[in-house]
């Protein structure tokens, strides 16, 4: 029993000082950096920028509204008021709506243009992280860590090697 003891004790310290090489990757500056990510990000700032005309034209008409109900003030009854003032709330509330709905319509779209990309990707991560000898490879677009050695970063040569692979 005692062997056995002391055999899991030196098989727990020679674990403990094997090294894992670690890498990291920012998915993002792939993306941002590769043909089809700047044609996906281009496709999806045009969508953004008629969606977000749509919102400024409804701003503006709402703004109108304000200022027609400040102007009539004086000669508005109470109850002419309130049914404009309601109507304002019920215009801010379809904007506000309507914000939603564009905004989680380009995040599904967002993620539909992109996936492919992604699809395409994960294999060069793989190929990349095992040339490099990586025991494990974290993404660090979302929660970039507090501190990274410049050698662990893999995302240049993942970039480097996507385009060799997928620009033909």
């Amino acid at each position: 029993m005692r062997a056995i003891l002391i055999l899991a004790m030196v098989f727990m310290v020679s674990a403990a000082q094997a090294e894992v090489k670690i890498g990291i990757v920012n998915i993002q500056k792939i993306i941002s950096s590769i043909k089809e990510g700047k044609d996906v990000n281009k496709t999806l700032e045009k969508s953004f920028k008629s969606k977000q005309k749509v919102l400024k034209d409804e701003e503006e008409n709402i703004k109108k509204l304000i200022e027609n109900l400040q102007k009539q003030n004086a000669v508005l009854s109470d109850s002419a008021k309130a049914k404009k003032t309601a109507e304002i709330n019920k215009k801010r509330q379809e904007a506000s709506e309507k914000m939603r709905q564009f905004q989680a319509e380009i995040q599904k779209q967002e993620a539909e243009l992109k996936k492919p990309i992604l699809d395409k990707l994960k294999p060069v991560i793989d190929k990349v992280s095992e040339e490099e000898k990586v025991e494990l490879t974290f993404e660090i677009s979302a929660s970039p860590p507090i501190y990274a050695a410049k050698k662990v970063d893999l995302t240049e040569k993942i970039i480097k090697a996507y385009d060799k692979k997928h620009s033909k």
